[in-house]
C-alpha cells in the first residue's frame, strides 16, 4: 500500500508538470507526439489524433515529446518553428503548473488544518530569549527583517542561519518590540538554539486567509528548497544526505506507516503536505539553469529572445547532451546512496 501510495502521489505530480508542457504546446499550434508517464519501456499506448499518451515501465518521470524539440524538422508545426516567447511559455508551463498544484493543494490543507501561528508557546530557563525579556504568548513578527508567517520559519532559521545575530520584532497585546539575539549552540543536539518554542497547535481560518495563507506556504516551501541547495553548494550538507526516488518514497512510507493509526483523514493530510513539497521542489529545481532541464532550456532561448537570432542547435544539443548525462550519473548516484541506506 505504501508502495502504491508513492507512485501515486508521483505520478499525480509528474503528469501535471508534463500537462502544463502539453497544454502550452497544444495552444501555440505545437505538434505533440507523445505524451507518457513514466520512462523505459512502452506498457502501453493509445493514439487520439496525432498524439500517442503512453504508459512506460519505470514510474519516475514523463514526457511531452514535442515535433521538432530537439531535432530539425520540416513540420510547419514544429517546437522549433514557433515564435521564441511562444517556446519559452512552452518550457516554463511545466515548472509554473507545479506551484499552481502546489497552490491548490496548499488551500485545501490549510482550509482542513490551519496553518502554525509563530507564538512562543514557552521559553526555555537560562537561554537567549529569556535573556532578551521574550515571553509565552508572544508573537513573532520578524527575523533580520525577514517577516515570518509560519513557527515552522522560526524553527528552521538557525538551522539555516547557524551563529547568525538575529534580529527579532515581536508583538505582545497588540504592541511591537524588538531586540537582539545570538543564538547558543546546544552540544547535545548538535545545533544553535534560540530558547523557545512553539505548541504545535494549528490556527483555522476562513477561506480568503486559507488563499493568503497558502500562497505564504509556498513561498515557504520554495524558500526551504533555496536555502537547502545553498548549504549543499557550501559543503555545510554532503551530497551522501540528499534523496532520490527511493529515499522519497521511503519517507512517504514511514510517514504513512506514523499516520495511519490516527485513521484515513490524517493519511490524507500527511500525503497532502509531502506532495505541496515535493511539487514546489520539482518546479524549483527544473528551473535551476542546468542543461537538460527545463531552466537550462530557459537559458538558451532567453539568449536568443536577446540575441534576436538562434543559437546553433548542434552546440546547444550537445550542451543538453552532456547536462543529461551529468544528470543521470547524479541519479544513479542518489539512488545508490538511497539503496545502501536502507541496510
Amino acid at each position: 500500500m505504501k508502495f502504491v501510495i508513492a507512485i501515486i502521489i508521483f505520478s499525480i505530480i509528474i503528469i501535471f508538470h508534463e500537462l502544463g508542457h502539453f497544454l502550452l504546446a497544444k495552444l501555440n499550434g505545437i505538434r505533440v507526439n507523445e505524451f507518457s508517464l513514466g520512462l523505459g519501456p512502452t506498457l502501453f499506448g493509445i493514439t487520439k489524433g496525432e498524439t500517442k499518451y503512453s504508459l512506460k515501465l519505470l514510474p519516475f518521470g514523463g514526457a511531452c515529446m514535442m515535433e521538432g524539440e530537439d531535432t530539425e524538422s520540416e513540420d510547419a508545426r514544429s517546437f522549433q518553428k514557433k515564435s521564441v516567447w511562444a517556446r519559452i511559455s512552452v518550457v516554463a508551463a511545466g515548472p509554473v503548473f507545479n506551484f499552481i498544484m502546489a497552490f491548490v493543494f496548499a488551500i485545501i490543507l490549510i482550509s482542513c488544518i490551519g496553518y502554525d501561528k509563530p507564538v512562543i508557546y514557552d521559553v526555555m530557563e537560562g537561554y537567549p530569549a529569556q535573556e532578551a525579556g521574550m515571553e509565552a504568548g508572544d508573537t513573532i513578527v520578524s527575523l533580520n527583517g525577514k517577516s515570518i508567517h509560519f513557527y515552522r520559519e522560526v524553527s528552521l532559521y538557525p538551522v539555516f542561519h547557524p551563529g547568525k545575530t538575529i534580529d527579532v520584532v515581536y508583538e505582545r497585546e497588540g504592541t511591537r518590540y524588538e531586540t537582539t539575539i545570538v543564538p547558543r549552540f546546544q552540544e547535545e543536539e548538535g545545533r544553535y538554539l534560540i530558547g523557545f518554542y512553539g505548541s504545535g497547535l494549528r490556527e483555522r481560518t476562513n477561506f480568503l486567509s486559507s488563499l493568503k495563507y497558502s500562497i505564504y506556504e509556498m513561498k515557504y516551501w520554495v524558500n526551504t528548497t533555496m536555502e537547502s541547495l545553498r548549504m549543499l553548494i557550501s559543503g555545510r550538507v554532503s551530497v551522501n544526505e540528499v534523496s532520490g526516488p527511493v529515499g522519497i518514497v521511503k519517507t512517504i512510507g514511514d510517514t504513512y506507516d506514523e499516520s495511519r493509526t490516527d485513521g484515513a483523514y490524517m493519511v490524507f493530510l500527511n500525503m497532502l503536505n509531502i506532495a505541496i513539497l515535493l511539487s514546489v521542489n520539482l518546479g524549483v529545481m527544473n528551473l535551476l539553469p542546468i542543461p537538460a532541464l527545463d531552466g537550462g532550456r530557459l537559458v538558451f532561448l532567453l539568449i536568443e529572445a536577446v540575441r534576436r537570432k538562434r543559437i546553433n542547435p548542434d552546440k546547444e544539443g550537445m550542451v543538453h547532451f552532456v547536462g543529461l548525462m551529468l544528470l543521470m550519473a547524479l541519479m544513479v548516484f542518489v539512488m545508490f546512496n538511497d539503496i545502501r541506506q536502507l541496510f
